[in-house]
């Protein structure tokens, strides 16, 4: 009886990693396949890297990557000086002005995201920086604030404060307090906030469609352009499709230790 439930658990955990690795192991196949081969996998198994080639060729397509990069970057570390000091007020302080910010987030993050496009489309226009790193940072660093503030007050909240206030008796002021006891032993969750936050930017989608358009190019956005009236073209679709892979796989793969550590506090 023991053996069987093992056997069953092992078939669906086998199942799952199955669904989830078809969709990936298709996707580098296809990125492989002549254009001539995608819709006949049945003919032969002729393959070849000329879609990678031919899309590393593309200039647009690597501005969009280049752009990518920076945008989830510079979103990331911006959202991150805001997010842990939010989360650590949120933690550590009770008064008006505490209740007062979380009130705030709380009522951004309970609207759905889609619905400020519109008029981050218009402010975006009004201000002059529409189609720009501006315009497209703004956007996810609101989301991120709203989000992530309640994470770092958890990770907070699981921090043991009777260190903060041992550094406070000893004459160390609250900022200090903060970066020398509290910040140190939140770098864990830190880190899994950054790897969160940099993968959420470098896969978005509907603000990069909406609030860009020629001069600042982002890779989600050119990929959906593969899609024309003339058809799909699938092979340099799914070439960009892993080539974009790359980086959030070797960023996940790297930090994932910290992610571990980080939602365990």
């Amino acid at each position: 009886m023991r053996l069987l439930r093992r056997a069953v658990f092992v078939g669906i955990v086998a199942l799952v990693c199955g669904l989830f690795a078809f969709p990936v192991l298709w996707l580098g196949l296809t990125s492989l396949r002549p254009q001539s081969g995608v819709y006949y996998v049945h003919r032969g198994t002729e393959l070849t890297l000329g879609n990678f080639v031919q899309v590393l060729h593309n200039e647009r397509i690597v501005q969009a990557f280049v752009n990518s990069a920076l945008i989830s970057t510079l979103a990331t570390v911006l959202s991150l000086m805001v997010t842990v000091t939010s989360g650590y007020m949120l933690s550590r302080f009770r008064g008006a002005l505490s209740r007062a910010w979380f009130g705030t987030i709380y009522v951004f993050r309970c609207v759905p995201y889609i619905s400020w496009v519109l008029p981050l489309y218009f402010v975006t226009q009004a201000w002059g920086v529409y189609d720009s790193y501006p315009g497209l940072l703004l956007p996810h660093i609101a989301v991120h604030i709203c989000f992530f503030s309640w994470l770092m007050k958890g990770f907070f909240d699981g921090i043991d404060p009777s260190m903060e206030h041992a550094a406070l008796l000893d004459g160390c002021t609250r900022w200090g307090a903060f970066v020398r006891v509290a910040l140190p032993a939140a770098v864990p969750a830190i880190a899994a906030l950054a790897v969160l936050c940099w993968l959420f930017t470098w896969n978005e989608f509907l603000f990069a469609l909406i609030l860009t358009g020629q001069r600042t190019p982002v890779i989600t956005v050119v990929m959906a352009q593969f899609v024309h009236e003339m058809g799909i073209e699938w092979h340099l679709m799914s070439a960009t499709a892993i080539l974009a892979l790359v980086p959030a796989f070797l960023l996940t793969l790297f930090g994932q230790k910290y992610v571990i550590r980080g939602l365990r506090i």
